[in-house]
């Protein structure tokens, strides 16, 4: 398509891969992207990175949904086999997820179909951790270490000619009327740019550790998970709805110590690196539209892609290439519409 002038905003994993995407799409396209926080400054940094979806209602159907996370698969899957996966932190993983209540709890109706490896644990495996366990699953996956990935997109994205600007965006207008489509990725900030009271966060928290003979991610109840990543292991967490604290809580942190050491023993032995606190912006469904405004006289168009909860990582492939589709239609229609 023709030479256009695009805005993202929001630099996590979700802005981050639908710039590369746009910029994979439109070549010839001057594209801006505006945040005002990068790397450590993103929700994105705190999460594990797991690829894996289960109890949220994420798209309006579940035939989008299920495009949505295959194309997302697919995406991290091919970027596990390239020559980039070690800069952008996209490794295959496996592990185990107990339940000792709800059986539902280690089904992932998407993974069952794409996971190489996909099935019921043995008794023996039930045993293996202690606790009451009644159900379990094994099975492989993707991961994508946020530490690492981050700074390989935004890399990736200046050097093919995208422009980075640090701004905080308190409203559409103050963009002025240069870019032909805005690109909406700002998480939780959609809450008060949009004025959507649909997204709100739900607080994480998890711990970083040195444990090198962990292998294998393990899921219990409670939120409890031990995650390997490049660099680290991650332990975690917690859901708590509608917290805005980004501060350490020394009691989150004993209680997650707690289980991950009552699932995994092996980890009183491991050495404490960081913490790391996150607001998921919690959405459903995920807003993913075209939206057409009279700002001061004035039409814009935007795409919304936002409120991917805990599965921003998981999701940002496939909702990226969804975006891209609507910032083809919206270029193409008449002016009109406004």
């Amino acid at each position: 398509m023709g030479d256009f002038k695009i805005a993202v905003l929001g630099a996590g994993v979700v802005g981050l891969t639908t710039t590369l995407e746009l910029k994979k799409e439109f070549r010839n396209a001057s594209i801006e992207l505006i945040a005002d926080g990068f790397y450590d400054g993103t929700t994105s940094f705190a999460a594990a990175g797991l690829f894996h979806v289960i109890g949220d209602k994420v798209a309006e159907t579940e035939d989008i949904a299920k495009k949505w996370v295959y194309d997302s698969y697919f995406h991290w899957d091919n970027m596990k086999s390239s020559v980039e996966a070690s800069a952008a932190g996209v490794k295959k993983i496996s592990g185990y997820i107990f339940a000792s209540e709800d059986p539902t709890y280690v089904r992932d109706i998407h993974l069952e179909k794409l996971s190489h490896i996909h099935r019921p644990v043995t008794d023996e495996e039930l045993a293996m951790c202690p606790g009451k366990w009644k159900y379990g699953c094994y099975f492989d996956t993707l991961l994508t270490d946020p530490s690492r990935y981050l700074n390989w997109a935004l890399n990736k994205a200046k050097s093919d000619g995208v422009k980075i600007q640090q701004k905080k965006v308190k409203a559409f207008s103050d963009l002025g009327n240069e870019y032909n489509v805005i690109v909406n990725c700002t998480g939780l900030g959609g809450r008060v740019l949009c004025c959507d009271r649909k997204v709100f966060p739900i607080r994480g928290q998890v711990a970083k550790v040195e444990a090198p003979w962990i292998d294998n991610f393990m899921f219990g109840d409670f939120e409890t998970y031990i995650i390997p990543g490049f660099d680290s292991i991650t332990l975690g967490g917690c859901r708590q709805y509608m917290s805005y604290s980004r501060e350490v809580s020394k009691y989150d942190y004993l209680s997650i110590k707690e289980r991950c050491e009552n699932l995994v023993p092996s980890l009183k032995n491991a050495k404490f690196i960081s913490h790391r606190v996150g607001l998921r912006p919690h959405r459903e469904p995920i807003r993913l539209e075209k939206e057409y405004l009279n700002i001061e006289g004035k039409g814009m168009k935007i795409v919304h892609n936002y409120g991917h909860g805990g599965y921003g990582v998981t999701l940002a492939p496939g909702t990226a290439l969804n975006a891209v589709e609507l910032v083809k239609e919206v270029l193409i229609e008449k002016s009109s519409k406004l």
